[in-house]
């Protein structure tokens, strides 16, 4: 049993990110996770976001990625994102989590070099 979720707190973040298209999506995954900014990126079917841009109402087909990160990098992770992405304004959201086993969080934080 994983145990009371509400007592378990993590230090592991999921960064959620759109990008223009597969390609850029999987350019920047691979860069940050060779950084060892993310320990791992999951690059999910393209979507499509309605957004209102410079006054007009848009429609645009995007990639989302979620990284997955320690704490302690999550903040180099969103600038080097930021940096990299096509976009004017990328929308990088980090996202706490509540809960994870042990041994992926031990994994996280020892490819993201934020090892204990």
């Amino acid at each position: 049993m994983i145990g009371d979720l509400a007592s378990d707190t993590s230090d592991i973040r999921l960064v959620y990110c759109p990008f223009a298209d597969e390609e850029e999506a999987r350019t920047i995954a691979r860069t940050v996770v060779r950084e060892q900014l993310a320990a791992c990126a999951n690059i999910l079917s393209p979507s499509l976001s309605i957004f209102h841009w410079q006054g007009a109402l848009s429609e645009q087909a995007e990639v989302p990625v979620l990284f997955k990160t320690a704490l302690p990098q999550s903040k180099a992770l969103v600038a080097r994102i930021v940096h990299l992405h096509s976009y004017d304004e990328p929308a990088v959201l980090v996202l706490p989590v509540e809960y994870c086993p042990p041994s992926f969080r031990a994994w996280v934080l020892a490819e993201t070099l934020a090892i204990d």
